[in-house]
């Protein structure tokens, strides 16, 4: 069947109350420069390797907020990951799931997801 959608992800938004804050908090978790400029006074994308992510301050109210993760950040090692959020004083939420899983909430409450893939 012929479709003019296709079968991808282009982006994520994450609704942030403070974008320059939620920038810097995302890239440090990453690992990766917080360049690139704030589009519109609301909009940071993330240099993500697929899928983007966008911090959006705009559409951030505390309703708004994911009570669910929507998508989950890869790792090859679960154990390592999780020891490297709590050492940073991330909001774990969980612990290790299955020997494959965790969640954990960003600055703003965003219950988020890290995954052994």
């Amino acid at each position: 069947m012929n479709s003019p959608i296709h079968n991808q992800i282009g982006t994520v938004f994450i609704p942030v109350k403070d974008i320059e804050r939620a920038r810097d908090w995302y890239c440090d978790l990453l690992g990766i420069e917080a360049a690139g400029e704030i589009q519109f006074g609301h909009l940071y994308v993330i240099p993500m390797e697929g899928t983007e992510i966008v911090l959006d301050s705009k559409i951030y109210s505390e309703n708004n907020v994911f009570q669910t993760p929507v998508f989950h950040f890869n790792t090859l090692n679960i154990e390592e990951a999780f020891t490297f959020m709590k050492n940073k004083g991330v909001n774990v939420v969980t612990d290790v799931q299955h020997g494959h899983y965790f969640n954990f909430k960003d600055p703003d409450g965003n219950l988020l997801m890290i995954c052994k893939c």
